[in-house]
């Protein structure tokens, strides 16, 4: 529908007042609606934020209100550019929702200068928008994610439309590249749908963005090319933009609306087929700010990035610029006297959970619900005796995860994402539920392809590894970096788990455990190959709920003498490693009193001070002691394990095996070898680190090194491992015990 007179005095009355509003963020403390002249004492002392972007967020968040409002559209909004918070902020407190979730910032000339002062100062809010902003999933900092985000809020959301804004500087990065395919997983029938508004400005924060300087006929073709129809908007004059830019937005929405009539109704519309809407909008840099500082060009450039008046407190000719420019807007037509918003200006800004900083599909989980999950002990691998039995982990995962899929189909809240290894991770089972999710061509050579599919695979892991560390057999170290545990045990402890499962069983536990949970990063390092299975359900379940503990199986300190050495493992190939080590020690030295502790909750190893899953110190005492030599043998890098007991009493008796950056394509016992985390390394160092042992058990210790000698010659000359070490298994299974009598 074409723009009335009234919609767009309303629009330009929103934005003006948005525009204000970010702008006076970034720099005052007081006099709120400038009551008064300008004085330095009314600027803040350190001058932080981003004008560059805001006016542009401000543009389309006012054209977002109208949209709604007119065609009832349910939308939220997802901002890419980097620092765009002073708008989010502005904006929120415009329609009142912000002052709804912080009632101390109410819409009033307080409540004004209390958003004013908060913003980028001690104590109060960040730069850029952050958790905490109403309506935002979204940060921004780490540019490139913005449209991966928008999709997975529009996927079983059948009537969302997401609108993500692209900064034209996020336009550059890679996983923002990857993620304008994001179009090809959406189902119309039952997903909602995402509208890119890729906003070119023109500048990062000091150089030329190259979608911005790239030819529009090559633009063009370029987004085009990624499936999308574009419709440009470009200028700089308000009165000229208002009107096209809501005739982009009508135009966007009823083709959503179209192609989702198409797929869910038989219309005869586009449906699978669909070329999605998305909107070009090239508008300048800092629009609307001053034009010159200095003599020196700021609107439509780079200068307008950050802070367009850096001295306002020292310069008398700044401080007057400041006031020309928040005058400007007539902030007294936009505000009553109490300093709320005048209602006119309220006039397209939609009601309730249609406001874009309200919307429950944005804020605070409003929408989750609990997953039915089926009971992951009917799953469980039959344990015999330790060791006696071997099985696929992640396989028997794959099976507790298509009976999850199938569980929840009704309610669509389950989804399996990842890159193109679902069945070579052996958790190909799911496709008895569901395929993969395909909207492209096929062709008879395809396999479990589906439109409605709920297992998304595209070739970009980002952070998702698919690897394992221990075994090279067809990748490289960029596949499976370790150091991805050190990221995320950086975070916040609140936030953050990782459990390191040694068998089937325990990953069951685990996987059950971690889709209960919320609010959590949940990290899980599991292998795929064929493997031991150690726990029985029960001694599993029980195992996994305390987080580490004493396998009295594997161990010899019963007498209650407490241990000469303990032996410990997280991870499944370090656990094979220590039990290998653990039955050579029982072998050959009968006497030496050894414990053998495993870890499945790697937070664990913190103190309870530290981490709500850490032990106490009498807890990590008892179980590690406070003078036996610790022998440890990790999954990832030695020092995160050094790092997360550091504070122990006994972290001095620490020594930790684990990966160095060694090893290609090899035999799996040779990658542990030459990290030096393999038994015979574990047992030498027992006995170099137990008092008493390095005579006593010299000959031992040249068994083992003679032994690694020799494996490193028959795997060169073999291509793979000795026989001792392939056929390994615990005492009292049949096999042998690794090395020779």
């Amino acid at each position: 529908m074409a723009l009335s007179a009234d919609e767009t005095a309303i629009l330009d009355q929103y934005w003006r007042a948005a525009n204000y509003l970010s702008a006076a963020q970034i720099y005052l403390l007081d006099n709120p609606l400038l009551g008064e002249p300008l004085r330095p004492d009314h600027i803040k002392p350190r001058l932080l934020g981003h004008w560059g972007t805001s006016p542009g967020l401000n543009f389309i968040w006012s054209h977002l209100n109208r949209v709604i409002s007119r065609s009832e559209a349910t939308m939220m909004y997802v901002i890419g550019p980097g620092h765009g918070g002073p708008a989010a902020l502005a904006c929120t407190w415009l329609d009142g929702t912000y002052s709804q979730v912080y009632p101390n910032v109410p819409q009033d000339t307080a409540g004004m200068k209390t958003l004013f002062r908060q913003f980028s100062f001690p104590g109060g809010v960040p730069s850029h928008i952050a958790p905490e902003t109403p309506g935002s999933i979204h940060e921004g900092g780490e540019l490139g994610y913005s449209l991966s985000h928008a999709f997975g809020a529009a996927f079983d959301n059948p009537e969302l439309i997401v609108a993500c804004v692209v900064g034209d500087g996020e336009s550059e990065t890679g996983p923002l590249a990857t993620g304008w395919h994001g179009h090809r997983f959406l189902n119309p029938a039952g997903d909602g749908a995402v509208l890119p508004v890729l906003h070119l400005n023109g500048w990062k924060i000091a150089n030329p963005a190259l979608l911005a300087r790239i030819g529009e006929e090559q633009l063009d073709a370029l987004l085009r090319g990624y499936g999308w129809d574009p419709v440009y908007v470009t200028g700089d004059d308000p009165a000229v933009l208002h009107p096209v830019m809501a005739a982009a937005l009508d135009c966007a929405v009823g083709a959503i609306r179209d192609i989702w009539a198409g797929a869910r109704n038989g219309s005869g519309g586009p449906g699978l087929s669909a070329r999605w809407p998305m909107i070009v909008m090239r508008t300048p840099k800092g629009w609307t700010g001053p034009k010159e500082v200095d003599g020196l060009p700021v609107e439509g450039t780079w200068r307008a990035h950050q802070v367009p008046l850096p001295e306002v407190r020292t310069n008398p000719d700044h401080l007057k610029q400041l006031e020309e420019w928040l005058r400007s807007y007539r902030p007294q037509e936009l505000f009553d006297e109490a300093g709320a918003p005048r209602a006119e200006l309220l006039g397209l800004v939609p009601a309730g959970d249609r406001r874009l900083g309200s919307s429950p599909h944005a804020n605070g989980g409003l929408l989750l619900r609990d997953l039915s999950l089926p009971d992951f002990r009917g799953y469980a691998a039959p344990v015999t005796a330790p060791g006696a039995h071997i099985s696929e982990p992640t396989r028997v995962l794959g099976r507790f995860l298509r009976d999850v899929m199938a569980a929840n189909a009704e309610h669509r809240n389950f989804r399996v994402f990842g890159p193109d290894e679902t069945a070579s991770n052996r958790l190909e089972a799911l496709y008895e539920a569901t395929g993969k999710t395909w909207e492209e061509q096929t062709l008879p050579v395809d396999e479990h392809l589906a439109a409605d599919g709920r297992v998304m695979e595209i070739l970009s892991e980002n952070y998702l590894l698919t690897s394992h560390v221990w075994r090279q057999d067809h990748n490289g170290f960029s596949h499976q970096d370790p150091g991805f545990i050190d990221h995320v045990v950086n975070k916040k402890a609140e936030v953050i788990r990782v459990y390191l499962p040694p068998d089937t069983n325990t990953l069951l536990s685990v996987a059950d455990h971690c889709l209960r949970s919320r609010d959590y990063v949940n990290v899980i390092v599991a292998g795929k190959q064929p493997m031991a299975d150690w726990l029985a359900m029960d001694a599993a379940v029980l195992h996994c709920t305390r987080g580490a503990g004493i396998w009295e199986w594997a161990s010899t300190d019963s007498d209650g003498s407490g241990p000469d050495v303990v032996l410990a493992c997280a991870g499944d190939v370090p656990t094979l490693e220590v039990l290998a080590a653990a039955s050579v020690l029982r072998e050959h030295l009968p006497d030496l009193r050894v414990r053998v502790v495993n870890v499945v909750d790697l937070m664990r190893l913190q103190p309870s001070s530290e981490h709500p899953h850490g032990m106490s110190d009498p807890e990590f005492d008892a179980l590690f002691t406070t003078d036996a030599p610790v022998i440890f043998a990790y999954h990832g890098y030695p020092a995160l394990i050094h790092r997360l007991t550091y504070r122990r009493t006994g972290h001095d008796n620490f020594h930790v095996r684990g990966y160095k950056e060694e090893g290609t394509t090899t035999t799996p016992f040779d990658m542990v070898a030459m990290n030096d985390m393999d038994r015979f390394h574990l047992v030498m160092d027992v006995i170099d680190r137990v008092p008493g042992l390095d005579q006593r058990a010299a000959r031992l210790r040249q068994l083992m090194a003679d032994t690694l000698i020799r494996h490193h010659t028959w795997t060169r000359a073999h291509g793979e491992d000795l026989p001792e070490v392939a056929g390994w298994t615990w005492p009292g299974t049949a096999g042998q015990l690794g090395v020779p009598r």
